[in-house]
């Protein structure tokens, strides 16, 4: 079985910024993720606000999903070309609801 994936990038290289911000919990977070903590991923870069953190078991949960969201013109029906995804993390004690969403260059 073999697998062709698409990397399409503008020109530039350009990939989208993600903004990822804790959007309402639904148990108990003993992190503790707040609502509205955040960090902002670029190309491979993650940038933590001084003074917070992030709870590695849900990044490492949605690693795998971040580089679709950053890409660049994805086909038509795709639903990586969509900001605002939710993303719940892996705890199911904790159900912590996550938001990703791109953000444009400042």
């Amino acid at each position: 079985m073999s697998f062709i994936v698409d990397y399409r990038i503008i020109e530039d290289g350009h990939m989208y910024k993600l903004k990822i911000t804790v959007d309402h919990i639904d148990g108990y977070c003993n992190q503790p993720m707040l609502v509205g903590d955040h960090i902002i991923v670029d190309g491979g870069k993650i940038f933590i606000p001084p003074g917070k953190h992030m709870c590695m078991w849900a990044l490492q949960a949605m690693m795998p999903i971040l580089p679709l969201l950053q890409r660049v013109e994805p086909k038509e029906g795709d639903w990586t070309g969509k900001s605002g995804q939710l993303f719940v993390c892996p705890d199911p004690k904790g159900l912590v609801h996550y938001r990703i969403e791109r953000i444009e260059d400042e």
